[in-house]
């Protein structure tokens, strides 16, 4: 979130400090508050009830959820006389914290019709408005235990406005009318660039936060690995090149696939990516938040399981990359990309560039090889907010770098995103890499 000038009161450097701090919370939870209502603003009641699958959540329970956040670690914990909404809220907006305690089973939050979209809304006016009064109030020995909750808060927030979209697309795409999100046509990128190599000479690296600026608990702490020679492809797969595995056979052919992904494969009937569909004229189509279009070759290939991913980079005589490679790559690079703030909505043809590799950030999460679990030395930290990411590390694979509709606030180098590997509802891509 964007930092404000740098105040010009006369005050002391730490009350100074602890002021621009005030002010920079404040103005991150109007903005990120604001971008969710925003996102859900074009959709109707209707959009914003059902639920489509297990894995994703109806738009109004997003909004709520984000709400109970601040509400549940923070209003109650330190606003003085605080009156909560509604006492039921507690109970159908906890997500998966169990020392909160008992909550409503997540296949069935779409079967929640009431509360109303309105009275979810009244419910983010009511949160906000104590929000605004908490910041502008607290003493500074309270502020000093409610800032690092808020910030939390807030990336806790920005995470449901990705979900929230990514959901929202998997609820239009059940609909056989096909509608758009946005009813803009998207922009196609003409031919995709030559497939370069971007090397790196190995060694004793560093990765993980440093320490600087916020992040998960996850992404610390910082430490070595040891990484052999390797190249990254300078660019993600394309579609074009997705439909060329396709052609020859990628998805019937078990020697490209990992035994889970094989029996996955022929469980699911899978014969493309999520979302695409072969129209009788020929040819291929994919739904997108802005509808059902044809599917641009020179774009990333997006919404592909792990499985998937790994049987593409077998086929392609290279392989996935540790989440290590590619932090290394893109902690050199600015976090720019096709992110939520582009307002693109779909993946886009990468640039040509002849320095380090494109898309980095943005467009598609990448996967990579890496499970997901602890760095070395780390501790999950104590209390309900210990549930956020250290009880998830299990069965599950890195992604990095972001994607389309991925707020820009959200990223840094060491951003780690986890899925497990039969999903692709999420919209995921990949990198090939390979050993030199």
């Amino acid at each position: 979130m964007p930092h404000p000038a740098a105040t010009s009161l006369a005050l002391p450097a730490n009350e100074n400090a602890a002021a621009s701090g005030r002010d920079r919370l404040r103005a991150g939870f109007r903005e990120v508050r604001a971008r969710s209502d925003s996102l859900a603003a074009p959709l109707s009641p209707e959009d914003m009830t059902p639920q489509s699958m297990e894995d994703a959540s109806p738009t109004k329970w997003h909004l709520a959820h984000t709400s109970w956040f601040f509400e549940t670690f923070i209003l109650r914990a330190f606003q003085p006389g605080y009156r909560e909404f509604h006492p039921g809220f507690n109970y159908l907006f906890n997500s998966y914290y169990e020392a909160v305690g008992q909550r409503h089973a997540r296949p069935r939050r779409g079967l929640v019709t009431r509360p109303s979209v309105e009275e979810v809304r009244d419910y983010r006016r009511h949160v906000d408005a104590a929000m605004e009064e908490l910041i502008a109030t607290a003493p500074e020995e309270v502020w000093a235990e409610i800032a690092p909750l808020l910030e939390l808060g807030l990336h806790h927030e920005m995470q449901h406005q990705e979900l929230l979209l990514t959901d929202l697309l998997h609820l239009l795409a059940q609909n056989p009318l096909d509608p758009a999100y946005r009813d803009v046509a998207p922009q196609r990128g003409g031919e995709a660039t030559a497939l370069t190599w971007w090397e790196h000479g190995g060694g004793i690296v560093e990765t993980g936060h440093d320490g600087e600026g916020f992040a998960f608990d996850c992404e610390g702490p910082r430490h070595q690995e040891l990484l052999q020679p390797f190249a990254l492809a300078g660019r993600c797969v394309t579609n074009g090149e997705w439909l060329a595995f396709m052609a020859d056979g990628g998805y019937s052919d078990p020697a490209l696939w990992l035994s889970d992904g094989w029996a996955t494969v022929s469980r699911e009937g899978w014969r493309a990516p999520l979302y695409w569909a072969e129209e009788e004229e020929g040819g291929w189509t994919a739904m997108s938040l802005l509808g059902r279009h044809p599917v641009d070759p020179a774009a990333p290939v997006c919404h592909v399981s792990f499985y998937e991913a790994d049987a593409f980079a077998r086929w392609a005589g290279a392989r996935l990359p540790k989440e290590a490679e590619l932090e290394v790559a893109a902690a050199a690079q600015p976090i720019t990309g096709n992110l939520l703030g582009r307002d693109a909505l779909l993946p886009q043809a990468a640039e040509p560039s002849d320095g380090p590799p494109a898309q980095l950030y943005g467009d598609v999460w990448e996967w990579t090889q890496s499970a997901y679990g602890p760095y070395p030395g780390f501790k999950t930290p104590e209390g309900a907010v210990g549930e956020y990411n250290g009880k998830f590390m299990c069965s599950q694979f890195v992604l990095r770098g972001g994607s389309c509709v991925t707020p820009d606030a959200q990223l840094r180098a060491s951003y780690r995103n986890f899925f497990y590997p039969h999903q692709r509802w999420q919209f995921t891509g990949l990198r090939l890499a390979k050993d030199i």
